[in-house]
C-alpha cells in the first residue's frame, strides 16, 4: 500500500491526468487511455493508475491476447510493478477466458472486474477474425428481375 489512499489519488487526478481524453461532443463524454482500463471509461471502478489491484487486457503480437495484472506490493517500483500472461492465437477462446478468470481469481483480484475482463477478451478475439465480403443483393420480385436482365443483357 502507497502512503497516500487510492481515493486521495483519484480525488486529485480525476480532473486531468496523462490518461484523459475529454469530448465536447456527446454532452461532453469522457474517456481514458490508461491500459489498465478495462472498461476505457474516466471512473474511479475502472481506474487503473489509481487501484492498488488493476487488470489490463490488450492485443499484443499477431492475434494473441495479453493479461496485464497490477502487483500490490512493487508500487514504488514502475519496473517490477506489472505481470503479463499471454494466450496465442491457437489456443480455444474458452481456454482463454477461463485462464484469464482463474488468473484473476487465485491471484486475488477484484471480482467486480471478471466479467468485464471476458467481455474485453471476447471483443479482441472478435477483432482479429477476418471480415466477410458482403454479398451481391439480389433483385426481388418479377419487376426488378425483368430489369437486372435488361441491364446484364
Amino acid at each position: 500500500m502507497s502512503n497516500v489512499s487510492a481515493d486521495l489519488i483519484w480525488e486529485i487526478a480525476r480532473g486531468n491526468n496523462a490518461y484523459l481524453v475529454k469530448r465536447r461532443t456527446g454532452g461532453g463524454v469522457q474517456f481514458s487511455r490508461d491500459p489498465l482500463n478495462l472498461a476505457n471509461k474516466q471512473s474511479r471502478k475502472y481506474s487503473g493508475f489509481v487501484n492498488n489491484k488493476a487488470v489490463g487486457l490488450h492485443s499484443s503480437d499477431k492475434d494473441s491476447i495479453t493479461l496485464t495484472t497490477k502487483k500490490s506490493k512493487h508500487h514504488n517500483k514502475p519496473a517490477s510493478n506489472l505481470h503479463n500472461v499471454s494466450w496465442g492465437a491457437n489456443k480455444p477462446s474458452r481456454k482463454v477466458y477461463s485462464g484469464i478468470v482463474a488468473h484473476t481469481a487465485k491471484n486475488g483480484y477484484r471480482p467486480d472486474l471478471r466479467a468485464e475482463s471476458v467481455a474485453r477478451a471476447s471483443a479482441i478475439r472478435r477483432s482479429h477474425r477476418p471480415t466477410k465480403e458482403t454479398p451481391e443483393k439480389k433483385a426481388r420480385g418479377a419487376k426488378a428481375k425483368k430489369a437486372a436482365e435488361t441491364k446484364s443483357s
